[in-house]
């Protein structure tokens, strides 16, 4: 029998419930969506801001915050745009949405160590740290994230992905050097994000993209004598301040999953199932009681050209395997709700969250 306590959640309770296994009046949920999808849900909701639409779909939800940046002004021309670690960026418009694509790679004809020391690195003093306590309090009721350490991707990001994958194997003092200038740049300000916001935290990402349509992009041998030792720090850093990890990787990413459950990730997003071949009920019944699943609903079928019926027979299958225990499962989509998502199948997820997912 669900306790009247429990019956009277608010929406960052039930969050926090499920992170930690304990009982919740019902299944929360999360959503990540492109632009263009927000403007599809005002549209429909007749609602002017995001929050709103949390509110008309009635979506939980973890609301990320970050420091504003204050350091020097980075370069913009036209389309085209740099952030402060000198990556370039244009607008490509594929019809039915637009994406930021990258389009320059700072460290691609990088040869050296001394090549590594001589780029400009970013500056933890380039953020506004003292803002973020007002920027958590916009949300009083709702669970907040704050960070995002992510070495591999960002690896891929200096390089390119060509050149990253093959670094290692090419280049392995010059891997380490690199690893090592990212691990130091997101140690710092990581601690002073921490520090600026105590008891107002919650979450912090600690995520790479390891996962391909089938299997790791890269070995685990490689993960473990390149990147474990800065993703551990990271993980370290988190639970030093009683944070959550919260671990995004896309993809068919199980044959890390169990070294990374082991290194302390407490949330893992997303489950991919349609990418390789999972057994949830077995993922849940090997690891549930140490991670909380975040966002499972297929967005590669199912949600962009399946039905509502559809979208609500997943729903029910994903909440009899990974949230079959009614906690340590929070469900939305596994990554952001696509352009070509009909509102209807969007409608669809959280109502049969809502109905497939109460306690009582």
């Amino acid at each position: 029998m669900v306790s009247k306590r429990v019956n009277n959640m608010n929406h960052r309770e039930r969050i926090l419930a499920a992170i930690h296994h304990q009982p919740v009046d019902r299944i929360p949920t999360d959503i990540w969506a492109t632009g263009e999808v927000w403007d599809k849900l005002r549209t429909h909701f007749r609602v002017g801001s995001v929050i709103e639409i949390y509110d008309e779909l009635d979506i939980d939800g973890i609301m990320g915050i970050t420091p504003p940046y204050i350091g020097p002004v980075v370069r913009r021309e036209g389309d085209y745009h740099e952030n402060e670690w000198g990556m370039g960026y244009r607008i490509q418009a594929y019809g039915t949405g637009a994406y930021d694509e990258q389009v320059r790679h700072p460290l691609a004809a990088a040869e050296t160590i001394a090549d590594l020391e001589a780029y400009p690195w970013p500056s933890p003093d380039w953020y506004d740290y003292g803002a973020l306590p007002d920027l958590a309090r916009k949300y009083p009721d709702r669970a907040i994230e704050c960070g995002y350490t992510a070495v591999f991707y960002y690896h891929n990001l200096l390089r390119g992905l060509e050149q990253s994958l093959m670094d290692p194997l090419l280049r392995p003092e010059f891997t380490r050097c690199l690893i090592q200038h990212l691990s130091d740049f997101f140690n710092e300000y990581h601690r002073r994000c921490f520090e600026a916001t105590r008891g107002l935290v919650h979450v912090t990402q600690v995520t790479d993209d390891w996962g391909s349509q089938y299997g790791l992009l890269t070995s685990k041998k490689v993960f473990d004598e390149f990147y474990r030792t800065a993703t551990q720090c990271a993980i370290d850093l988190a639970k030093a301040y009683v944070i959550h990890v919260f671990h995004h990787d896309d993809g068919d990413m199980r044959p890390l999953l169990p070294t990374l459950v082991d290194m302390g990730i407490d949330i893992l997003n997303p489950v991919q199932w349609r990418c390789g071949n999972w057994d949830l009920a077995a993922i849940k019944a090997q690891f549930g009681g140490r991670i909380c699943f975040h966002s499972a609903v297929d967005n590669q079928e199912t949600l962009p050209f399946g039905t509502p019926d559809d979208v609500r027979h997943e729903v029910k299958w994903l909440l009899e395997t990974l949230g079959s225990d009614r906690t340590g499962f929070i469900i939305g989509p596994c990554h952001n709700l696509q352009p070509v998502t009909p509102v209807e199948n969007i409608l669809a997820l959280y109502e049969a969250a809502r109905e497939y997912g109460s306690s009582g």
